[in-house]
């Protein structure tokens, strides 16, 4: 059956909106006010080690398989199973893993508050 123009057209439109809705967006926090920087925080990532036990993308080190991949980070409803995702739990997440499910695999970190806002900011761009 051949393909009249206004179907072609059709089909071209709707490709063309298929193909940007593919297109990434801008990195930019999901929760843009909370006071981290997403720059500094792949600083922090890369300084604190964090790579080495998640795949975090942007992040060249950032290869590691012990804990989950952190692709697509701010899509997640969930963090380590039991906290909705909002930058005050992920804040309290990264701080502190032991308090809130202990003897996970995480350990507690030493970052101040402002380097965890910041590694907070960057998960925030990882859409």
């Amino acid at each position: 059956m051949a393909v009249g123009p206004l179907s072609c057209s059709a089909l071209a439109t709707i490709l063309a909106l298929l193909l940007a809705a593919c297109a990434r967006t801008p990195d930019r926090p999901a929760w843009p006010n909370f006071g981290g920087n997403a720059e500094r925080g792949a600083t922090t990532i890369t300084q604190a080690g964090c790579g080495a036990c998640h795949l975090i993308p942007g992040l060249q080190q950032a290869r590691g398989m012990v804990g989950p991949p952190l692709i697509h980070f701010s899509r997640r409803t969930i963090i380590a199973g039991v906290l909705p995702n909002t930058p005050a739990n992920l804040i309290a997440w990264i701080r502190d893993p032991q308090h809130i499910v202990p003897g996970n695999a995480m350990p507690s970190s030493s970052l101040s508050d402002a380097q965890t806002r910041d590694v907070a900011a960057y998960l925030y761009t990882l859409r």
